[in-house]
């Protein structure tokens, strides 16, 4: 075993340690996840209730047959396919707190593959690197998942004027390659540019989960005097004196407004969005959205249930949400 493999073995037992103890309330249930969803496995028709039932739902072709108003009848799914979406791309080799984004993006699928661990339920990958895709088929168990984290962990770095897959046609492969609906997990920095309408096309189909993965020098830069910013998706280089106070008080001001860009594309497209950072307790983050998202889910499940108490408990999905990218200069 070289040193590498020994690194990634270390990280591996202790991610999952971290994981397995500190999200261990959550691994319970069936189909506990991060965003409540309707489940869309059909199960018939049956006559429309008024007041109870949505019109969105009717049943057009059987109702014109049968000249009595019906909707369509769901039930909730007995299996959960999860698709991910991780971007390693340049980048994310870039971290200046407890670890780099890269490693961040590691642990939020983790987090995404043991909370929708269940029997029957099955995971997918795509993985955006420097080189090019590399797919991972949905499949079931603990394996699979450890064999995506190794894969994950080991990925070289990509050299700085590299040129990487865009986000935007990953996610687009995404959409057209999972065709099972089911929860979509994107996990980046969101750096790229014109991923909001293939964003948008992937919700209408999966509930989308978007989990966005910054550093703290990408909000604001410290006086530390002369230093070099390399961007790491073309390699320019360009040196700044982080002395001066006015530009310092700009490139928060644009890191901040890039941020409420990304957050905003996030809320058009629809999506679920989860902020995590290098300098936070991501565990507790995520923990943190975990349960807003299940409050909300019994909130919106208790109007119905008073309304129809033969109504069928939905499924929950997962779904990470996403953090505005700064300028893209990194230290």
């Amino acid at each position: 075993m070289t040193i590498v493999d020994a690194h990634v073995e270390r990280e591996l037992r202790r991610l999952e340690l971290i994981i397995t103890r500190r999200l261990n309330g959550l691994l319970h249930g069936n189909h506990l996840g991060l965003l409540p969803g309707a489940g869309s496995e059909l199960a018939g028709s049956r006559e429309y209730r008024p007041g109870e039932d949505e019109v969105r739902r009717m049943d057009w072709a059987v109702t014109a047959r049968t000249t009595v108003p019906h909707v369509r009848d769901l039930i909730a799914d007995r299996e959960l396919s999860t698709w991910l979406l991780v971007d390693a791309t340049s980048s994310m080799d870039f971290g200046t707190a407890e670890m780099e984004k890269r490693e961040l993006a590691a642990g939020a699928v983790a987090a995404v593959g043991f909370l929708t661990a269940g029997i029957g339920n099955r995971l997918g990958a795509t993985v955006v690197h420097p080189e090019g895709v590399r797919r991972f088929p949905a499949l079931s168990g603990r394996t699979h998942l450890i064999g995506l984290l190794r894969w994950l962990l080991s990925l070289p770095r990509g050299r700085p004027g590299g040129r990487a897959p865009d986000l935007a046609g990953a996610i687009d492969g995404l959409h057209r390659g999972a065709r099972r609906r089911g929860l979509a997990v994107v996990v980046s920095d969101f750096l790229d540019e014109g991923w909001e309408a293939p964003l948008r096309r992937l919700a209408m189909r999966h509930q989308v989960l978007a989990v966005e993965v910054t550093d703290p020098r990408e909000l604001e830069l410290p006086d530390v005097g002369l230093i070099t910013l390399v961007d790491p998706e073309s390699g320019r280089r360009r040196e700044v004196s982080t002395a001066s106070r006015r530009l310092r008080a700009r490139y928060a001001a644009a890191a901040a407004l890039q941020r409420r860009a990304v957050r905003d594309a996030l809320r058009r497209a629809g999506v679920g969005h989860l902020s995590l950072r290098t300098d936070r307790d991501w565990v507790a983050d995520i923990v943190r959205y975990v349960h807003a998202q299940r409050r909300l889910a019994r909130a919106a499940a208790a109007p119905r249930a008073t309304a129809s108490p033969s109504a069928v408990a939905s499924p929950s999905a997962v779904a990470s949400p996403r953090v505005a990218a700064p300028p893209r200069g990194a230290a």
